[in-house]
Order: structure tokens, then C-alpha cells, then sequence
């Protein structure tokens, strides 16, 4: 997804989310059902947990952003790391409830907001710097999750960008105008 020339903050901030967001979906569509609960050691999150995770945090992040402490006096964190979800269809429908938390806060938000103070377990910030947080936060669980479903898929993984030994080719097309929009 090219990036739109923007001197907003704001809509900067919800561009970057939608290409996390879809950057991870485009991972997860190459797993098999089995492969959405799958570890490689006792220790590590399946793609369902990091998911189950993520939402619990959007959910405490996002609602009341301005008015609440972004961590909620319901959010139970260490339960988002037990009972994944048990299909593909579950994961994907709670992925879809925390971005849509998401992105109904973010549109809500004028750039006068973004100098707000907010709390996030107590820490007063900018709402501004909640937002570079939160992106920070949802980066390396999205990385996580490429990480996993490239390595369930292997030899079958579709790289979600330029593909290995390509660059050069690539390069080319962008500067003689013909590369698609990723």
C-alpha cells in the first residue's frame, strides 16, 4: 500500500495502522486452520493468542481515550495468553472487533486532541504519544505473526513484499513507473 503525502498526524497514524493491520492479514491468509494455533516451543504464542492479545489491548487502549486510563480496570492481561480462540473464523472476527475499536477512536480524533493528556496505567502522555505507542506496540505483534505464519508455510509462503533476489527487478519498475502498489 503506497503511503498518501500527508503533513496530518492523525491521518498518517490511521494509514500506518491499515498497512500493519492488512500486512498481518496477508500473513494469516496463507494459514491453514490447524496452523492459527500452532507453536514452535511450550514458551511462545500461537498467531491466535497474539491476536486474542491484541484485541484485549485495543479494547482497554481505545475505549474512552481521552476520558480513561488505557488500562481498564476489567482487562484481565494474563488470560489473553490462555484458551485461544478455536477457528480461524473466531480469530478473525475478534481481530476485525479490536480493529474496529481502532479506528472508530482514531476517526473520532481531531489533531487538537493530540496534545491531550492521557494515562496509561497511570503514566501520563500525549494522546499523541498513546498513538506512537500503541503503533510501536501492534508492529512487533504483526512482525510476530509474519514471523510464525512464514515459517508454518515454509517453502509455500507468498512474501508480503519485494521477494528475495527481486530488488533489483523492482527498482526498475519504480522508477520506470510500472511497479503495482503493495
Amino acid at each position: 500500500m503506497a503511503l498518501e503525502f500527508t503533513t496530518s498526524y492523525l491521518q498518517d497514524s490511521v494509514a500506518v495502522f491499515h498497512q500493519y493491520k492488512k500486512m498481518a492479514e496477508r500473513a494469516m491468509d496463507q494459514l491453514t486452520e490447524e496452523q492459527f494455533t500452532a507453536v514452535l516451543d511450550p514458551e511462545m504464542n500461537s498467531v491466535a493468542l497474539i491476536v486474542k492479545h491484541m484485541v484485549g489491548n485495543m479494547r482497554s487502549r481505545w475505549t474512552d481515550f481521552l476520558t480513561t486510563d488505557g488500562e481498564k480496570p476489567d482487562r484481565n492481561r494474563d488470560t489473553e495468553f490462555e484458551a485461544p480462540p478455536a477457528t480461524r473464523a473466531e480469530v478473525l472476527a475478534l481481530w476485525d472487533e479490536g480493529w474496529s475499536i481502532v479506528f472508530a477512536t482514531l476517526d473520532s480524533l481531531t489533531e487538537r486532541d493530540l496534545t491531550a493528556t492521557i494515562t496509561i496505567r497511570g503514566e501520563a502522555m500525549s494522546a499523541m504519544q498513546a498513538i506512537n505507542r500503541q503503533i510501536a506496540h501492534y508492529a512487533s505483534h504483526i512482525g510476530q505473526i509474519v514471523f510464525l505464519a512464514k515459517h508454518l508455510q515454509s517453502a509455500t509462503w507468498k512474501p508480503l513484499s519485494v521477494p528475495r533476489g527481486q530488488s533489483a527487478a523492482y527498482t526498475r519498475k519504480v522508477f520506470s513507473g510500472e511497479a503495482s502498489q503493495r
